[in-house]
């Protein structure tokens, strides 16, 4: 049995279609068999300013989600980072025997304060992938569920864990990445050539999971397409169609070619609807059973604990 860890930051009000694909379908299949630890990181949406009482409630509300999704606190341990202070004091140890420029040199960090400019970016940006060590290593987590973006921090992890073991014997267990592949790239609506994301400028191309039924259908309606009437996998000349239908496949577990021969001789518009509906049904008791676990805040932490 491997001990696994994963983290998603609470930095929006709802979690989306995207969160659920590319990362929390897996954490739901991997608490099975697994010794598993999820952890609601934050901490490190301090990043990004954020008043309190939003970051609390947001906080709360992705953790309603995930029980909503599937994860099962009777096989899994969730938890919220900020309440175990042995994060920080661990995040401190090893921002100490990091080089300045080992740090300097993630990936990650680069590309966002090359957007934000020196003067706006904040240190704690920076420490961020020492912080990400503490969360994993603290655990003796062995496997750490992430997408390829993260390799670079899991990396630093393990020079981090073996650091420290070289200087003061054998204490934190070496992890190893588990790149977590999805079949079902999730793409904007509005942007089907772009990765479907909370940071995106409108959101209109996003699919939140805690939108209603109603405003779903809205924007699925509206998604961009392409020319043509063809309902037909083509990533490359029908992107916003294809990135329908993988969501269509993803939800309904159909595959894109029943799909396609389902929608032979059919309009856009129709498969349009169907895609809503499949969204709708796979969405609308998740919402529910998130604004349930919401109602009773003080049982919504005691599972958290």
């Amino acid at each position: 049995m491997k001990r696994i860890l994963s983290g998603i930051q609470p930095t929006a009000e709802s979690l989306h279609l995207g969160n659920y694909l590319g990362a929390v379908k897996q954490w739901v299949e991997l608490q099975a068999g697994n010794d598993a630890f999820y952890c609601i990181v934050d901490l490190h949406a301090l990043t990004v300013e954020t008043e309190p009482a939003t970051l609390r409630r947001r906080t709360l509300a992705a953790a309603a989600q995930l029980i909503a999704l599937g994860l099962d606190p009777k096989k899994c341990t969730l938890f919220i980072q900020s309440h175990l202070s042995e994060h920080n004091q661990l995040g401190w140890i090893f921002e100490c025997i990091t080089g300045f420029g080992e740090a300097s040199r993630m990936t990650q960090f680069k590309d966002k304060s090359s957007k934000s400019g020196s003067d706006r970016t904040v240190v704690g940006l920076f420490t961020y992938p020492m912080l990400q060590a503490a969360d994993i290593l603290l655990y003796q987590a062995n496997s750490v569920p992430v997408g390829e973006d993260q390799r670079q921090h899991i990396e630093l992890t393990r020079d981090l864990a073996q650091r420290f073991n070289s200087k003061y014997g054998e204490v934190f267990t070496i992890p190893e990445a588990h790149i977590i592949k999805t079949s079902a790239k999730i793409n904007d609506l509005q942007d089907p050539n772009a990765k479907m994301s909370k940071s995106a400028s409108s959101n209109s191309g996003v699919i939140d999971i805690l939108d209603s039924a109603d405003v779903n259908t809205k924007k699925v309606k509206s998604a961009v397409t392409d020319t043509g009437k063809e309902i037909k996998f083509d990533e490359k000349n029908k992107p916003g169609i294809s990135n329908l239908l993988t969501i269509h496949s993803a939800l309904s577990g159909k595959s894109i070619a029943s799909l396609e021969n389902e929608f032979v001789g059919k309009g856009y518009g129709d498969f349009k609807s169907a895609v809503a509906e499949v969204v709708a049904d796979f969405f609308t008791p998740v919402k529910s059973r998130t604004e349930e676990l919401l109602k009773d805040e003080s049982a919504l932490l005691a599972i958290l604990e």
